[in-house]
């Protein structure tokens, strides 16, 4: 079969192998979807459709809203919610699991690719704590653009299919309609997935999961004596580039609770979230996060921390020594990737001694508060010769700028830049648009208010192409409006 056309599966022929649902009954729930009344399609994603060569011409018939809105269950699917606990702001909560979630199954594509289909809005399970089980609209809408959004921009995470509505009423701090969203993922195993069996002492459910996810998403580990410390150290990497990059694109996750952290090193559940707009360290994207635990410039600390908690769960698989060597690895794994990026940023080669230009320009983008994805993208057309006006104008400051501008000059030119290579290259690397709030603001309230949809479908196709230029859509790319500097999300949204 030549791999650049694999086939195009119906709903009803896609191939499931549904590995999780095969573990013992330990780990999971097994029940049905609860159907959302009279559902409508909001929007649907090709590019994810792809991954699991799903027929775009599938999403018009009448068959995939009923899947996918809990009426049906797929040919091939078992449906479950899966079992965890979780660290949340610090204190331990020794049972969550999927409260409003249902993994529908596993499905593999032609290339040996596994793809969980996770249906958000699912309705009650036994881990709903009291909750309705739904999702609202409002939400649905900013996971399935920011899944979108950070995959755009290269950063692993959970991708999304699509969104189905329903005029259903679901109360949160007021009466919204439901929807459901299904989400995908070559894995939903969280570090809490492990945290939940450690705290219960249950040491042979640790094993069968780590056997488990070792054989499905780490198989050159399979073997090995020390695989247990290994898959640590693994884990533990994966999740320190992941603070990497969220630092340097500007992006504040809003809940690294350990239920939200993904044993791949994926960017995991999104509610309260934000990209940077002025430049901000300590900026807060969760309106109930009162304490700032998990402010933009806490995340690679707190990304320590959850790890640790990781680290205590697999305890029972490893010596002390081992797990202690494992976590080791994080500092300098954190360090040299946010280095390698901000140089790329820069479009400068990473060293040591690029470190002061780094945080040098941190610390004048934040006293002049400028737009940090502006600047950077501004940054692109710098010339080593001539004026940087559109730059310059960016700071109060204009002489903190040019201070810091003679020294970026200078390592420019030690490295024999030219710039019209670099500003190639920097339009790669720096982003024209993410999505700021404001803007899933806007197709948030097209949708509930009008049923109107095309504006959350053009920022999907936006997104998925944030460094091309769209000069139709040049508005995006701009300074964001004064009112929104007056939206809130909180641990609802």
């Amino acid at each position: 079969m030549d791999r650049d056309f694999p086939p195009r599966r119906t709903l009803e022929t896609l191939n499931f192998d549904n590995s999780y649902a095969r573990l013992p009954a330990a780990f999971h729930a097994k029940l049905l979807p609860t159907p959302l009344p009279a559902p409508y399609l909001v929007s649907f994603n090709e590019s994810a459709a792809d991954l699991i060569e799903l027929d775009p011409a599938q999403a018009a018939r009448t068959e995939f809203l009923e899947y996918f809105a809990g009426h049906k269950v797929l040919p091939g699917a078992e449906p479950l919610a899966m079992l965890y606990a979780g660290h949340q702001f610090g204190h331990f909560v020794p049972q969550l699991g999927d409260g409003r979630a249902i993994l529908l199954g596993e499905v593999v594509n032609s290339r040996g690719q596994r793809w969980d289909l996770h249906l958000k809005g699912a309705g009650e399970t036994p881990f709903s704590r009291s909750g309705d089980g739904r999702a609202v609209l409002r939400s649905s809408i900013r996971e399935y653009l920011c899944c979108e959004a950070m995959h755009g921009l290269g950063i692993p995470t959970t991708r999304a299919l699509c969104i189905v509505g329903s005029d259903v009423e679901v109360y949160r701090e007021q009466v919204e309609t439901g929807a459901t969203l299904v989400r995908m993922a070559p894995s939903h195993v969280r570090f809490g997935s492990f945290e939940v069996f450690f705290y219960r002492g249950q040491q042979a459910e640790i094993k069968i999961l780590a056997d488990y996810v070792i054989a499905q998403h780490y198989p050159e580990l399979a073997e090995l004596s020390d695989k247990y410390p290994r898959f640590l150290r693994e884990v533990v990497l994966r999740t320190a580039q992941l603070m990497a990059k969220w630092q340097a694109v500007g992006f504040a996750h809003g809940v690294m609770n350990t239920d939200n952290m993904s044993i791949l090193g994926l960017t995991l559940d999104y509610g309260p979230y934000g990209f940077l707009d002025q430049f901000d360290p300590a900026y807060i994207c969760n309106h109930s996060d009162h304490s700032g635990r998990y402010a933009f410039d806490q995340q690679p600390e707190i990304g320590a921390w959850n790890v640790t908690c990781l680290a205590q769960a697999l305890s029972p698989l490893m010596s002390v020594e081992q797990a202690k060597a494992a976590l080791s690895a994080y500092n300098d794994a954190f360090g040299t990737h946010y280095i390698e990026l901000m140089s790329a940023k820069l479009g400068v080669a990473p060293a040591p001694d690029v470190v002061p230009l780094i945080t040098g320009l941190l610390e004048i983008l934040q006293q002049n508060h400028v737009d940090y994805t502006i600047f950077f993208r501004r940054l692109n057309r710098f010339k080593q010769a001539g004026q940087n006006d559109q730059i310059r104008d960016l700071f109060l400051d204009r002489a903190a700028f040019d201070a810091w501008a003679t020294l970026y000059r200078a390592r420019l030119q030690q490295e024999g830049s030219l710039d019209a290579e670099r500003a190639t290259q920097l339009d790669r690397v720096n982003p024209k648009y993410i999505l700021r709030n404001y803007m899933a603001q806007v197709a948030i309230q097209k949708a509930v208010q009008d049923r109107d949809y095309t504006e959350v479908n053009r920022l999907l196709a936006l997104l998925q192409a944030p460094f091309d230029e769209h000069p139709e859509m040049e508005h995006y790319a701009g300074f964001p409006p004064d009112w929104a500097s007056s939206i809130e999300v909180s641990c609802s949204s």
